[in-house]
C-alpha cells in the first residue's frame, strides 16, 4: 500500500508520533509506556484496515494477513523474553543476584576497584542478560557502598549504562534487538561475536575518561548479608542449558529461537517441583515458598507490551509505504554505512526497538558487516543520553535523584568517543564481511 501521500497516511504518522511522545514523557505523565503505543497500534491498524476496504483493486484480506504477519513475529519474540525474563526473576527470588551485591559489598573495596568491577561484570552479564536488569542489580551494588558520595554515584550509574548497553551488543541474548536480528536471519549466533571488540572499545572509552574523575578512598565497610537460596544455583545452570538449546535448535535443528526456550521453561517449572518438595519438608525452619506461576507473572510485563505497541505501530506504517519511503532516502542517499550511523545515533533519543524493527522491515541489500554495524549503533547509541535506553531511565528512577539527564550529559563528549571509537574498530577488524 502507498498512502505516504494520503491524508490517511499522515494521521496515522500523526497518531504515531504522539504515541511516543507520552512514552518519552513516561517519568513525568506516570503513565506506563505500554498504554499509548499499544492505543495507537489499535489505532493505526484500523486505519490500514479500512483503507484496505474502500481502495479499489486492493487485494481482499491483506491488511488481515499483514497484521498476522507482522503478529507472529511479534509472539515468537514474546515467549523468548517471557522465558529469559522468567529465569532472571527466578534468579532474583533464589537471592542470586542480592548474594552477589552482598559479596561485593563486604570486601572493602576502594571507589576506583568498585567503579571497574561494577562495569566489568555489567558489560558481560548483559550479554546474557537484558541491559535493564543488569544495570538495576549492579545499581544495587553502587548504591550500597556510594555512602552519600554523589559524585562517585553519578559515574558509576554513567558506567552502568554504557557497560549494560554495550555488553548487550554483542550477544543475540543480550538486547532485544540483537535478539530480532538473530530471528530475522540477518546475522548468525556466532556472528555477533565479531562485534565484541568494538562494543568492548565502546565501553572502555569513556570509562577511562571517567576513571581520572572518581574520587580516591574508600567507602565505609559493608556486611555480607545475603545467601543464595535452595536451588539458586541449579536454576543458574538451567539458564546455561536453555540457552545451549536454544542455539544448538537454532543451528542444527534450524527451529526458531523460541522452540529452545519453551523447552527450558519445562525445566525450570520441573526444578520449581523440587524446591517446593524441598520448602514442604523444611516449613518449619525456613517458611519457604516458590511457585513458577508467580516468578512468571514477575516479567516486566509493561515492557512486553510496549514491545507489542511497537512492534505493530512500525509495522502499519510499513504497510501503509512509509518505511519504503525512507529506505530509499537515507540507504540511498547516506549509503549503508552512513545511515546505519545515523540510525544508531536517533536510539540517543527514540528507543532502539523501534529503531531496529524499522531497518529490518526496510529490508536493506546489506552484506553482513553493515547489518552488524546497524546492531552495535542501535545497541550502544542509546549511551548517549539517559533517556535514550532503558537501563538509563531506570538508574535515575533508583538514584533517588542522585543520577540526572544533565548529570549523564556532562560526559557525553566521552561516551561519544567511544561511540565514535567502536564503530572505526568495527570497520577496521571486520573489513572482510563488508562487501562494497
Amino acid at each position: 500500500m502507498d498512502l505516504t501521500n494520503q491524508p490517511i497516511g499522515y494521521l496515522a504518522l500523526g497518531l504515531f508520533v504522539l504515541a511516543y511522545a507520552f512514552v518519552i514523557f513516561e517519568e513525568r505523565l506516570r503513565l506506563a509506556k505500554s498504554k499509548p503505543v499499544m492505543l495507537g497500534a489499535g489505532l493505526i491498524w484500523a486505519l490500514v484496515a479500512w483503507a484496505a476496504a474502500t481502495t479499489p483493486g486492493m487485494q481482499d484480506g491483506l491488511a488481515a494477513e499483514a497484521f498476522r504477519h507482522i503478529f507472529l513475529e511479534f509472539a515468537e519474540l514474546f515467549f523468548f523474553l517471557i522465558v529469559a525474563m522468567s529465569f532472571v526473576a527466578a534468579m532474583t527470588e533464589r537471592n542470586v543476584f542480592e548474594a552477589m551485591r552482598a559479596g561485593l559489598v563486604s570486601r572493602n573495596l576502594g571507589y576506583r576497584p568498585l567503579f571497574w568491577i561494577t562495569g566489568v561484570l555489567s558489560f558481560f552479564l548483559s550479554a546474557v542478560l537484558d541491559n535493564l536488569t543488569t544495570a538495576l542489580i549492579m545499581s544495587g551494588v553502587v548504591m550500597a557502598v556510594a555512602a552519600g558520595n554523589a559524585r562517585f554515584l553519578t559515574l558509576a550509574f554513567i558506567n552502568l549504562v554504557v557497560a549494560a548497553n554495550a555488553g548487550g551488543a554483542w550477544s543475540a541474548f543480550g538486547d532485544i534487538t540483537t535478539l530480532m536480528v538473530w530471528q530475522a536471519r540477518k546475522v548468525e549466533f556466532f556472528e555477533f561475536f565479531r562485534i565484541f571488540l568494538p562494543s568492548l572499545v565502546n565501553w572502555l572509552v569513556p570509562a577511562l575518561c571517567m576513571h581520572f574523575a572518581l574520587p580516591a578512598g574508600t567507602p565505609p565497610p559493608g556486611r555480607d548479608d545475603a545467601d543464595v537460596k535452595y536451588g539458586g544455583w541449579i536454576v543458574c545452570a538451567l539458564f546455561a542449558v536453555t540457552i545451549v538449546m536454544t542455539v544448538s535448535g537454532k543451528q542444527f535443528l534450524h527451529m526458531p529461537p523460541v522452540f529452545g526456550m519453551m523447552a527450558g521453561l519445562g525445566l525450570l517449572k520441573l526444578q520449581g517441583f523440587f524446591i517446593r518438595r524441598r520448602g514442604r519438608r523444611d516449613a518449619r525452619e525456613s517458611g519457604d515458598s516458590y511457585n513458577v506461576f508467580e516468578i512468571i507473572a514477575r516479567a516486566e510485563w509493561d515492557t512486553l507490551l510496549f514491545f507489542y505497541g511497537v512492534l505493530l505501530c512500525v509495522g502499519g506504517l510499513a504497510t501503509m509505504g512509509f518505511l519504503h519511503l525512507g529506505s530509499e532516502w537515507l540507504y540511498g542517499e547516506l549509503g549503508h554505512t552512513g545511515a546505519n550511523i545515523v540510525m544508531g545515533l536517533l536510539s540517543a533519543i527514540v528507543d532502539n526497538i523501534p529503531i531496529m524493527y524499522a531497518v529490518l522491515q526496510m529490508n536493506p541489500a546489506m552484506d553482513h558487516g553493515q547489518w552488524l554495524l546497524i546492531t552495535l549503533t542501535a545497541g550502544v547509541g542509546g549511551s548517549l543520553l539517559s533517556v535514550g535506553s532503558a537501563a538509563g531511565v531506570a538508574l535515575m528512577g533508583a538514584s533517588k535523584g542522585g543520577y540526572t539527564f544533565f548529570g549523564h550529559l556532562r560526559w557525553t563528549w566521552a561516551i561519544a568517543l567511544g561511540f565514535a571509537a567502536s564503530v572505526a574498530t568495527h570497520l577496521w577488524i571486520n573489513a572482510a564481511h563488508f562487501t562494497g
